[in-house]
């Protein structure tokens, strides 16, 4: 090997173990930013500048004329999101049934504003059924207060206040299967709510830098709606009428809190049979007649 050649792979080994340096350097300085992982990447650096040493006796091979060597092409993948692989954390629940409730036979005042999320109103052991009388018909829908508490006690009390009595369905959207209401203030997505909003079930992931979570979507569902940002839930719901919600399986963030029977559904897919487009809303649009949901009663058991 000529004098020359040791000295231009002399060069580019320094060169190297520099730029390995440098990354180092910069892995340090992200480290203030991230939670974890600087460990892992000050071992991958290692490895890097051990392989980089390594293949100097055969860098001849892989020189080109002006003896700089050429490293291979690589392709970095990165991983879809997977709900399956997240370990969901669920908010605590006070077991404690406050005094301060509206009656459980539905016999409150009405109230549609409220200073600040609802006390606890629900024994999580007991059968919750909520029975919503609407102008197409009767829908009933089995709550899951074992999974999502906090949703249900929220809604439960809520309807025990007769908040959604009245009230209409204002949207229907076909390309995703949806009707939505709930709105007792403007009858409109736009709604300012009860005064308050809940806690996400579970907390949901922002490792993507978005918002995510390990929900998916199938006809006969009641749902929570919200806005994009976390722990954005108030009073608003939609139901889910058929298999074209599933394309909000990939945010997977509304809460899925109760599920009706066939009966149920038929009711729902008249409804969105009812629907109408009007582009301006942004939102798909509306049944082409007024669907009134008269009431919504909770059954116990």
């Amino acid at each position: 090997m000529t004098t020359d050649k040791r000295a231009r792979q002399k060069a580019n080994r320094a060169s190297r173990v520099a730029a390995a340096e440098a990354a180092a350097a910069r892995a340090r300085a992200r480290s203030r930013l991230v939670t974890y992982g600087t460990l892992g990447a000050v071992v991958v650096l290692a490895i890097v500048a051990i392989a980089i040493l390594a293949s100097d006796d055969d860098e001849g091979d892989a020189a080109d004329s002006t003896g700089t060597s050429t490293p291979p092409e690589q392709t970095v993948t990165v991983a879809p999101f997977d709900p399956a692989l997240v370990d969901w954390v669920y908010p605590e629940f006070d077991p404690e049934i406050s005094d301060d409730c509206p009656p459980a036979d539905g016999s409150a005042e009405r109230t549609i504003d409220f200073d600040g999320p609802q006390p606890t109103c629900i024994d999580v052991t007991a059968s919750y059924t909520a029975v919503f009388d609407t102008s197409e018909g009767e829908i009933r829908v089995e709550l899951d207060a074992a999974t999502t508490p906090n949703t249900v006690n929220n809604f439960v009390t809520l309807a025990r206040y007769g908040y959604y009595d009245g009230t209409t369905i204002f949207r229907t959207d076909p390309s995703i299967d949806i009707i939505q209401g709930g709105a007792p203030h403007t009858e409109s997505a736009s709604d300012r709510g009860p005064g308050y909003t809940i806690v996400d079930e579970p907390t949901f992931d922002t490792s993507t830098g978005q918002l995510r979570g390990p929900y998916t979507y199938e006809a006969g569902q009641l749902v929570m709606a919200r806005s994009s940002g976390p722990d954005s839930s108030g009073a608003q719901f939609f139901f889910v009428t058929g298999p074209l919600a599933s394309l909000l399986d990939s945010q997977g963030t509304y809460i899925v809190f109760g599920t009706t029977d066939d009966a149920g559904i038929d009711v729902l897919q008249s409804i969105i049979g009812l629907h109408e487009d009007d582009p301006t809303s942004g939102l798909g649009g509306a049944p082409s007649r007024e669907v009134t949901v008269n009431s919504v009663t909770i059954l116990e058991a």
